[in-house]
């Protein structure tokens, strides 16, 4: 691949200048049209349409896929997982390799067009798709080596957590990942990365050792903790805000086979199983994760989920989670010796691509019998049987890594709740979504200010200051001038500069 050589900074004043060079490079390169605008965060004018000959001068350089509006693949293209977002890029510029997101950003650019970046397309905000500009897709770059004698791999944007996992548990190898197993990798990493092994070894981002990036002025970069820091550290929770990362480089754990899955119970024991719970998690092993929920049951009735796994030998996980099996009168208890993908891929069909959704989330600052007593309320209240409310234990590893130590804030946090509306048709979206706002304002007397970024929907600059905190998100802010300082990627829960 082709790429340009990274200088060494070796001064303050020295990389000062270094970055004012590559930045007249890179603006010699634009038209003074896309050099026109009337802030630093956004285009004052709205793009041209392109026309079919821009179309071929982009195909003409890109080795992947360029799909415009009258191709036969656009509309499955430029769809992604919420089935509520229906946005219309004018192309997408499928990628191969790096070459081709260096070739696609500077076609973008050129013809001032908004830049979206997609990886799996599974983020509830729908981000990684925009109107009227260039969908910058990752989704072809699959390339993956595990090492695992250093315990590492290197995975390339485009990959799912399906993909990434089978890869690395072929080795008997895994790292924390989304549970989901159609989330990609990227999206996940960038904000955080909740997962099943969180407690034991920390989110994606803890386990992240390098990423490669193309950042705003054209520049590929390496950051790590030897190689900019300062980005790497914002790479870790900041989200896409800074550059397209092309490929992360991850530190694996063991992992063999896990004990977990749900304990169900029957809805009308929510209150006493959700209090069980709380109890149960706050004295568990940092081997254990878990989450507990209310959602629907094939027969459409509502049911209780407790679901744990147990990230370490099952035969010891089985003494450790023996109380919460037997607790109450359970309708099912599901939990069983499995493989870690297995796991991975154990709440996929409660959450297909194309499903209708819209989320509110906050960090729970204690899980109180009367935040218990008004989540069982909203879910007696839902306008549909579909809707789900997830309250995921954080703590454990995760609340053991300096609290500066990467743009992720907020460690401290014990619990989060996601309230995810769903539902079937586009006459029901008015009320599914007025149900999940009136929920979230209920739950704010037991909420921290803060929330995971990754669970946000489309809310605002405030809900992205909370993602953070004052002091992480003045020090993002900062790195924002100084990698993006014109805002080009602001499709996202965005930082502006």
């Amino acid at each position: 691949m082709s790429t340009q050589p990274t200088p060494q900074p070796q001064t303050e004043g020295r990389q000062e200048a270094d970055r004012a060079f590559y930045r007249l490079l890179h603006l010699a390169a634009l038209s003074a049209e896309t050099r026109r605008r009337t802030t630093m965060n956004e285009i004052a004018t709205a793009p041209e349409a392109l026309t079919a000959h821009d179309l071929e001068e982009l195909r003409s350089e890109l080795r992947g896929r360029v799909i415009g509006p009258s191709d036969p693949e656009y509309d499955s293209a430029r769809r992604v997982h919420n089935g509520m977002i229906d946005r219309r890029p004018a192309v997408i510029a499928r990628c191969t390799g790096v070459a081709d997101v260096m070739v696609a950003l500077r076609f973008g650019l050129e013809h001032d067009l908004s830049i979206a970046v997609r990886g799996g397309g599974h983020n509830v905000a729908g981000k990684a798709v925009c109107d009227d500009g260039i969908v910058i897709d990752l989704s072809g770059m699959k390339g993956m080596r595990v090492d695992p004698r250093n315990r590492s791999a290197r995975a390339e944007a485009g990959l799912t957590w399906r993909e990434f996992d089978r890869e690395t548990q072929a080795f008997g190898l895994a790292t924390t990942g989304g549970a989901v197993s159609d989330t990609g990798i990227a999206g996940l990493t960038l904000g955080g990365g909740i997962g099943w092994l969180q407690r034991k070894h920390g989110l994606t981002c803890d386990n992240l050792l390098s990423a490669d990036a193309v950042i705003a002025d054209g520049r590929f970069l390496t950051a790590s903790e030897s190689e900019h820091p300062d980005l790497f550290w914002g790479l870790r929770g900041g989200g896409g805000n800074f550059g397209i990362v092309t490929s992360f480089e991850y530190r694996l754990h063991p992992l063999g086979q896990v004990l977990a899955g749900p304990v169900l119970h029957p809805f009308d024991a929510a209150k006493d199983a959700f209090g069980f719970f709380r109890e149960f998690m706050d004295s568990a092993p940092d081997e254990v994760s878990g989450a507990f929920a209310v959602g629907p049951l094939p027969d459409e009735q509502r049911a209780v989920f407790l679901f744990v796994c147990y990230a370490g030998p099952p035969e010891r996980g089985e003494k450790v989670l023996a109380p919460l099996r037997k607790l109450g009168s359970p309708l099912e208890d599901l939990i069983q010796p499995m493989s870690y993908c297995d796991l991975q891929q154990a709440f996929d069909a409660d959450f297909p691509f194309g499903v209708l959704n819209y989320w509110k989330s906050s960090n729970l600052a204690a899980l109180s019998d009367d935040a218990i007593t008004t989540m069982v309320s909203f879910m007696e209240s839902a306008p549909s049987v579909r809707p789900m409310v997830f309250v995921e234990r954080l703590g454990g590893a995760i609340a053991r890594v300096p609290a500066t130590a990467t743009a992720f804030g907020h460690r401290d946090a014990q619990y989060d709740l996601i309230i995810a509306a769903i539902w079937g048709s586009e006459a029901e979206q008015e009320a599914h979504i007025e149900w999940a706002r009136s929920f979230w304002d209920a739950m704010q007397p037991y909420s921290t200010e803060s929330v995971y970024v990754n669970y946000l929907s489309d809310e605002g600059d405030e809900r992205v200051r909370a993602a953070y905190g004052g002091e992480h998100y003045a020090r993002l802010v900062e790195l924002k001038r100084t990698y993006d300082p014109e805002n080009v990627f602001r499709n996202n829960q965005n930082i502006k500069p």
